[in-house]
């Protein structure tokens, strides 16, 4: 009888893609997958290191593996992924029960047996590591320099993807706008963007995590240009001030920002820009926080995530001086969301009576939870849809009938899987 194997896999999509590589590297071997935790040969937990608060559930992950290891339900227990490669040895240390320590994949290893999103969304990963270095951020010390994979392997398995009926490729890498400097001398994204767009036939092809400092405007037109590629730039931002940007190593101003987002949304009118924004950074007083509201209200992001800082240690920042105390980080985090709450509230109500394309996800008690273009995966709002017989995984139009803060109700307004307006978001 062969042994079988789960993973339970925490933190980003680019370690869902590394997990789904995990999967086919165990099958290579013999085992055979199998979902859930509970009575299996062998659990593997692909962890995250990034920041205090994702430590934190891998560790908490770790122990209740070994109470079901402890309990008899399970033989072995490997842990793998970014909280190895930055603490292997002290977790060796600690935690005798656990089998196996590894760090992160080898990032050459593409293929993959099975997908552990839904079958009609995927991630495709397009480089691994980084090169820019922000204070706060230990990723480059855990997964090392940037290395992007070449467009023909890139091009190979989107369309391997499509063939098996995925719908959506989501594009990720931790600076997806630096794509091919290392491999090819220069950036190459505009490039790919546009090859993946010529065969992709009424798919959604959606890009993640464009550092503003390298994001061209070659991409921007690419993405302007084509039927198939989502409107929606991802532009983690971090901060506004320009004091803040420097001492965070962000290599780009507050007008440079602007000019970008005014560009932006200039030639992609309908564009939703989505950016995460760092709160409670070391040297971040009165003044820096509300310039950093004032943005917020002036801006208007279509959507916006928002993190307390998390002093880890390895980074530059975790010896500045300044830290903010962590009770004045949640109120400032909480302060900011509140005012992002109502903006979005007043954007959604734009799109009440108008007709999107939405992408059916899942089923529940109510009706339909699906996304329109503006929405990745996980991360942003969702539109409810009333109807009736509807397939997961297809295109529908759906009349938007109601909305609230983050999302949108909508009911089907044909039949049948077809097109949809594009989004009309309006400016203030």
């Amino acid at each position: 009888m062969r042994k079988t194997f789960s993973i339970i896999s925490l933190g980003c999509p680019r370690n869902l893609v590394d997990s789904e590589h995990i999967i086919a590297e165990y099958s290579k071997k013999g085992y055979v997958f199998k979902e859930g935790a509970d009575r299996v040969d062998t659990v593997i937990i692909n962890t995250c290191g990034f920041i205090e608060d994702a430590k934190k559930e891998s560790i908490d992950t770790m122990l209740k593996v070994i109470d079901a290891k402890k309990a008899g339900d399970i033989k072995k227990i490997a842990v793998v992924g970014c909280l190895s490669q930055r603490y292997g040895k002290e977790l060796e240390k600690e935690f005798k029960e656990v089998d196996e320590f590894r760090g992160i994949l080898d990032s050459n290893i593409q293929d993959r047996v099975l997908s552990l999103t839904p079958g009609h969304f995927a991630y495709l990963k397009i480089s691994e590591g980084c090169k820019n270095r922000c204070t706060y951020c230990i990723i480059p010390y855990i997964k090392g320099a940037y290395r992007s994979r070449d467009i023909e392997s890139i091009i190979k398995e989107a369309k391997t993807l499509l063939n098996k009926g995925v719908k959506e490729i989501v594009l990720v890498g931790q600076d997806t706008s630096l794509y091919g400097t290392d491999l090819y001398g220069r950036k190459r994204l505009a490039e790919l963007l546009k090859e993946l767009g010529k065969f992709s036939k009424d798919k959604w092809i959606r890009l993640l995590y464009c550092h503003p400092a390298n994001l061209e405007k070659d991409v921007i037109k690419a993405i302007r240009d084509s039927k198939d590629i989502c409107k929606y730039i991802d532009l983690p931002i971090e901060h506004i001030s320009d004091a803040i940007l420097k001492v965070m190593g962000r290599r780009i101003k507050k007008a440079d920002i602007v000019d970008l987002i005014a560009y932006i949304r200039k030639e992609i009118p309908n564009v939703a820009i989505r950016t995460s924004l760092i709160v409670g950074f070391p040297g971040e007083k009165d003044m820096e926080f509300q310039e950093l509201l004032d943005f917020i209200k002036e801006t208007k992001f279509e959507r916006l995530g928002i993190f307390r800082y998390s002093r880890e240690e390895g980074t530059p920042a975790y010896k500045y001086k300044g830290h903010v105390s962590e009770k004045e980080k949640e109120r400032r985090f909480n302060e900011a969301m509140l005012l992002q709450q109502s903006i979005s509230r007043d954007i959604n109500e734009r799109f009440k009576g108008q007709t999107l394309k939405v992408l059916i996800d899942e089923k529940n008690e109510n009706g339909y939870i699906g996304r329109s273009a503006h929405d990745a995966p996980e991360v942003d709002g969702v539109v409810y849809v009333k109807g009736k017989n509807l397939k997961l995984g297809n295109f529908y139009n759906v009349k938007i009938v109601d909305t609230y803060e983050y999302d949108l109700v909508g009911k089907l307004t044909a039949p049948t899987a077809g097109g949809g307006a594009p989004p009309r978001w309006g400016r203030y």
